[in-house]
Parts: structure tokens; C-alpha cells; sequence
């Protein structure tokens, strides 16, 4: 966010390009929605295509539908090849080759919601979007109407009751109430233990109980963010939460 001050976004917007990030770089994801310019929510240059023992399956094929084909995504997939959040020392040498061990994906879960609901994307990393709230590049309620909020948490791993206190700010500007659905990726952190996870589902839950929000759809445990292999989310296109099947479906092309 220390950029914003210095980006010149009609520079961007004459001069498109595509921007790839994830965590910190969420802020220049909504630069370039401000733009007017999708730009895509994904992996980065260490974190993702230089990985120790080498990127894995699911990042690129996701990565090779989303941006190299002007096709609609269409269904995300699981990752069937199972889950990482094990950090390795990129510094040691000896870790250049070594595969991490993937715990098995028990896939997407819906928390609540029936049929259908459809919307464009926006979100990113949660930490790093309370510190653009407020500034020139959050976006006025308008753009949220109708929205699919995509949210995930970073490395530091942010308790529940934080997610809890965030997501009241998103219902205190009446954010929460014009979405059309929320989806929520595997929790970040090393630290946690997969039985942590259900806490955050919960947290999103009273977040929304306590806004009188009931019925709001919510697909969570999927694999975007701080945990590997992730695939790529386009900003702004428009995706499908399917309750009945518990599936995302990114149903416009994001680079036509």
C-alpha cells in the first residue's frame, strides 16, 4: 500500500499487462482493478514457479487455463495431488530438490447457502486488504453489488476472532450485504494444525449471523493463497458458487 501514492494508474490502463501476485500484492490487484483491467490472483516468481522441487501440477494447469486461453476457465478443480502450507529454507541449497509432502484434499465445503449464486470476483489476502480500506484504491460499495468476495489469510495466520472482527468492517460499510456469495480459501500458516481450520469457517459464519445474513452462499477449503499447489483467480470476471455440487466455476474468459 506504501505504492499507491506513486503509481499513476492511467499509465497502467493506456499500457496493459498481465499482473500475477498473491499476499502483499493484492493492493496492486485493486490498483489495476481501479484501472479498469483485470488482473489475476496467483502464483509469484518463488512462491509458486521456483519452488523447491519444482512447481507442481495443479499451479500450472490452472495458471495455463486461466491465462493462456481466452476460453472461460470454467470448473476449478480440486487439487487432486493434496495440500502443502510446509515451509522450506530457500537459502539451503539441499532444499532445491526436495519435494514437500502433500496431505490429501478432502475438497471444497459449502457453510451455508442453496442453488446458484453467481458474481464477479474481488478480494485477496484478508491481512493485506485491512490496510487498503479507506484509501483512493478501495472501491465504492457499488462495485461490491453482486460481487463474489474471495478471501484467504496469510503465513502469519491471523486468529479466527480476527476474521471475525474484519469481516464486521466489511458489514459496517454494508459490503457484506450486497454480495452475492464468499469463498474462502484453506486457512495460511504452518503453525496450524488442520483441526484449526473449522475455527475460521466458524468465525465467517458469526461474522454473517450477526449481520442477519443466513442464507449468504460460502464455499471454503478451496486452494487459493497461502497454501501450495493454488490456482489462479481473474479480478472482476464473472465465477459461479454451485451449493448443490460444492464447486466454483469461473464462467467468463479473463483475458479476451
Amino acid at each position: 500500500m506504501r505504492l499507491i501514492t506513486h503509481v499513476d494508474l492511467g499509465v497502467i490502463a493506456a499500457h496493459p499487462k498481465a499482473f500475477l501476485g498473491y499476499s502483499d500484492t493484492t493492493v496492486i490487484g485493486f490498483g489495476c482493478l481501479r484501472a479498469g483491467l483485470v488482473s489475476f490472483y496467483g502464483p509469484t516468481i518463488m512462491s509458486g514457479f521456483a519452488e523447491n522441487g519444482g512447481p507442481l501440477p495443479h499451479m500450472v494447469a490452472s495458471l495455463r487455463r486461466t491465462l493462456f486461453t481466452t476460453a472461460p476457465v470454467g470448473v476449478v478443480e480440486p487439487s487432486h495431488e493434496g495440500w502443502t502450507v510446509e515451509r522450506l529454507d530457500w537459502s539451503d541449497p539441499q532444499n532445491q530438490f526436495r519435494r514437500r509432502p502433500l496431505r490429501p484434499s478432502s475438497g471444497p465445503r459449502v457453510l451455508r447457502g442453496n442453488g446458484i449464486a453467481r458474481g464477479h470476483l474481488v478480494g485477496g489476502c484478508a491481512d493485506t486488504l485491512e490496510t487498503l480500506k479507506g484509501t483512493a484504491w478501495w472501491p465504492p460499495l457499488d462495485y461490491w453489488r453482486d460481487a463474489l468476495l474471495f478471501l484467504e489469510t496469510s503465513e502469519e495466520a491471523p486468529s479466527p476472532a480476527l476474521m471475525t472482527c474484519w469481516l464486521r468492517n466489511y458489514a459496517a460499510q454494508g459490503i457484506l450485504q450486497v454480495l452475492n456469495g464468499i469463498l474462502f480459501a484453506r486457512p495460511g500458516g504452518h503453525r496450524l494444525s488442520v483441526t484449526d481450520h473449522a475455527a475460521y469457517d466458524a468465525a465467517i459464519l458469526q461474522a454473517l449471523d450477526e449481520a442477519g445474513l443466513t442464507a449468504l452462499p460460502v464455499l471454503s477449503n478451496l486452494d487459493f493463497g497461502h497454501t501450495d499447489p493454488i490456482f489462479t483467480l481473474p479480478y472482476g470476471v464473472q465465477a459461479e458458487i454451485d451449493c448443490e455440487c460444492a464447486q466454483l466455476r469461473i464462467v467468463e474468459s479473463a483475458t479476451s
